[in-house]
């Protein structure tokens, strides 16, 4: 029985660490303003959300893709540099919660997001089936 449970322990450490991997590889996608591995990092279906600060909140992924399109076709670079991040995995349901501190050029940036991004275990790895970013009041 102390097997299964370390077993267990150790399969809960791997998933906490390959849905740190996918959050990272979103991010590496948002500053690259890639747009084929931002959609290498979805979930391209009915149940994918979106909501960018300010932003109403986007359902499916033909409104989500069209979403990072815009974004990344604005001119606007911007770096993140994720603190307080926290992983936690449920069976295939893994979330992370952070705070994206955003640094660029134009409107937004030197600014603070607090962001959930949800990820959904599948045949092809961890993919983001939702992600909320919230600007975070000053001071």
């Amino acid at each position: 029985m102390a097997a299964d449970v370390v077993r267990c322990r150790i399969v809960a450490s791997d998933s906490a660490a390959e849905v740190r991997a996918a959050n990272d590889a979103f991010y590496e996608a948002f500053e690259l303003r890639d747009l084929d591995r931002m959609s290498d990092t979805w979930e391209h279906s009915d149940a994918a959300s979106c909501t960018h600060p300010g932003w109403a909140t986007l359902h499916g992924w033909g409104a989500v893709a069209a979403s990072w399109y815009a974004l990344f076709t604005n001119g606007q670079r911007l770096q993140f540099i994720v603190t307080g991040e926290r992983v936690v995995v449920e069976g295939d349901v893994g979330w992370v919660s952070c705070d994206e501190n955003v640094l660029g050029d134009g409107a937004g940036v030197g600014s603070t997001v607090a962001a959930l991004n949800v990820f959904r275990r599948t045949s092809h790895g961890w993919k983001l089936v939702a992600h909320h970013g919230s600007g975070v009041a000053a001071g």
